[in-house]
């Protein structure tokens, strides 16, 4: 019973906000890559890169609050350097 209760409360308990940054590879011209991340209290999260502000993934609930990313695009630098579809 104390694991169920344990279970509960973390499933409740909202996510953190903030914005976490990491090296998300190095453009064509050398200028290193970064993603952040940016999430608030409810889990919603963003995924911008300051390669030309791309958006790689936005998770936003359903209606019955399940994430789910709502963008379409590449998970890594190298298609947005020699695509011309400009995702995200």
């Amino acid at each position: 019973m104390a694991g169920m209760v344990t279970a509960l409360f973390c499933a409740a308990t909202p996510a953190r906000a903030g914005i976490a940054t990491q090296h998300w590879g190095t453009a064509p011209d050398g200028t290193p890559v970064q993603l952040y991340t940016l999430t608030n209290a409810h889990g919603m999260e963003a995924r911008i890169t300051n390669f030309g502000g791309i958006v790689v993934s936005l998770k936003v609930p359903d209606r019955d609050g399940h994430l789910a990313n709502v963008v379409q695009g590449y998970d890594h630098l190298e298609p947005y350097t020699h695509d011309g579809a400009h995702y995200g």
